[in-house]
């Protein structure tokens, strides 16, 4: 088990479990805690060893839950704090930890706090949120922008003020400068602690602090501009000012010394930095006194090759030695990788596959997103049923998140594909339902099956949990790396590339076993390696 001892995290992998798509047990069409407690065996079976629930707290929802409205209590359409606890109870009897996700950067607009610090320029928690005046002409305080479209301030005709978001308008930001703020939230922290919550997931980590002085962002540099998705506005800011301050380092040393209280516990944060996130998540993972762990973007985008891989995971081990990164090619947020990275005409299970196997080999913890392990493509919606409210806002430019967000296919043959007995809060696909859990359960070819076998390779091979990284050269679009520890020495190969590569073992290279990762296998002959269009190798070295 990877989650013996103390730094059970480290090359842990995680399951993350969005509780409103998972399985609904009351009817609505809305998946709740009881469903996600009833499903825990199917992720238990994967061979994971935590799971990752996205924001089950009280919310108007205006952004799915990541607008909380209450951060110590379960919002009614999810259940109840029993029901939370049933879930850590049943979880852990499967043995597994499970990770809650804590939005710290702000709130709700209909959180007590906000209502509190709205109401007048004096109250108790006037600057609990992040006031500015307006500039004479009656424009925002500076250029700042939201991740959501428009500028990052709103206008309070109570205050008489701008109120900065970074998202919706419905979201405000929290004053990080504020020590009472900071003491706050650690507390709503302390609150799943004592219920028993093994890790967190800290949403836009890096968002935490603003500029205490408003300074407006320069534009983006010329050197990365037009490399970034320009539908946003958003990107064509170097966003200096408005996050990844440096003072959030000294919150983050705060919130790890309370999560060591309570001894084994640990802490991964979402890095959204354009252009350096990879620095930032070494900075934030270097020591024992700030995060456990990290992931960027950087692997949840369009690239998808070789040399991508490498400069990433490269420049995150030059950054931060003895930090820890963890990895994922899919999530919430993110359009679904088999859909990214499939060429038109491709074959997505033939993806599927081998990018497990690759995130299995990494050197780090990683993150699955429930339904990667089905092979689900990005569901295509039309306007009408999309509930995002930035994708609504960017349609037809960019269609949101609502693709990667469908409900999970459990039986083919059940009335929404056994998600539930309502009409669901977003469609199920046909092509899921055709990839639904019953369909792939007894087929040793299908994606699901390829998951399990090389989650249980990671499992039950030291070097690839928690072993060293060395890439070795490789031409084409080859990926070539070793993972050692305890005097065992893996040969991980991958080949990108539409054709069929040839890899010289080097001298002193000698395999003594293969095994299978993909499907797609290597061969071995006696000019080297022999790797199929995205083949794999896996090999234990002599």
């Amino acid at each position: 088990m990877t989650t013996a001892g103390h730094e059970w995290w480290r090359g842990c992998v995680i399951y993350q479990i969005y509780p409103r798509s998972f399985q609904d047990t009351t009817g609505d069409g809305s998946g709740d805690l009881n469903g996600a407690t009833a499903r825990l065996a199917h992720v238990a079976s994967l061979g994971v060893d935590a799971v990752w629930l996205s924001p089950f707290f009280k919310s108007p929802m205006a952004d799915m839950g990541y607008d909380v409205s209450d951060y110590l209590d379960v919002d009614p359409i999810f259940g109840t704090l029993a029901d939370f606890d049933a879930l850590v109870a049943e979880a852990h009897r499967l043995g597994l930890k499970v990770f809650i996700d804590q939005v710290l950067s702000h709130t709700s607009d209909k959180h007590a706090w906000f209502q509190e610090s709205r109401s007048s320029r004096d109250s108790a928690k006037s600057d609990w949120y992040v006031w500015a005046e307006a500039k004479p002409d009656g424009s925002a305080p500076n250029n700042w922008l939201s991740v959501f479209g428009g500028p990052a301030w709103e206008w309070d005709a109570t205050r008489r003020q701008y109120y900065m978001h970074n998202f919706l308008a419905a979201q405000p930001d929290l004053n990080f400068h504020n020590p009472a703020v900071q003491a706050a939230l650690l507390e709503t922290v302390r609150f799943w602690l004592e219920r028993g919550v093994d890790g967190f997931r800290l949403d836009t980590v890096n968002y935490f602090v603003h500029d205490r002085w408003l300074r407006s962002n320069p534009p983006l540099v010329a050197s990365l501009a037009g490399t970034l998705n320009e539908t946003n506005p958003y990107l064509f800011q170097e966003h200096l000012f408005d996050k990844t301050r440096p003072e959030n380092l000294e919150f983050l040393k705060r919130f790890r010394a309370l999560i060591d209280e309570y001894g084994n516990r640990a802490a991964v944060g979402e890095v959204g930095d354009e252009g350096r996130s990879l620095q930032t998540m070494a900075a934030y993972t270097s020591g024992n006194d700030r995060l456990n762990m990290c992931y960027t973007f950087d692997l949840l985008g369009g690239a998808f090759s070789a040399a991508h891989v490498r400069g990433c995971v490269e420049a995150f081990e030059k950054a931060a030695p003895q930090g820890w990164a963890c990895w994922a090619f899919s999530n919430h947020d993110v359009v679904r990788h088999v859909s990214r990275w499939t060429p038109l005409g491709g074959d997505t299970d033939i993806v599927a596959k081998f990018a497990v196997g690759l995130i299995v080999c990494l050197r780090g913890s990683i993150c699955l997103y429930q339904g990667e392990e089905l092979g689900l493509r990005e569901a295509e919606l039309a306007f009408e049923d999309l509930r995002d409210p930035y994708g609504i806002r960017f349609w037809p430019g960019f269609k949101g998140r609502d693709g990667c967000r469908t409900p999970m296919p459990w039986q083919v043959g059940a009335d929404n594909a056994g998600f539930s007995t309502a009409k669901p809060w977003l469609p199920v696909p046909d092509q899921h339902r055709a990839r639904a859990v019953d369909v792939q359960a007894g087929d040793d070819g299908s994606v699901l099956a390829a998951y399990r076998a090389a989650l249980a390779l990671r499992r039950v091979h030291p070097a690839l949990v928690r072993g060293s990284i060395r890439f070795l050269d490789a031409e084409g679009d080859v990926l070539a790396f070793m993972r050692e520890a305890d005097g065992q020495r893996l040969l991980c190969l991958f080949n990108f590339g539409g054709t069929e590569s040839s890899w010289p073992l080097p001298d002193g290279f000698e395999i003594a076993e293969v095994f299978d990762l993909s499907g797609a296998r290597a061969t071995l002959g006696d000019s080297g390696v022999l790797l199929p269009p995205l083949g794999t190798l896996l090999g234990r070295l002599r």
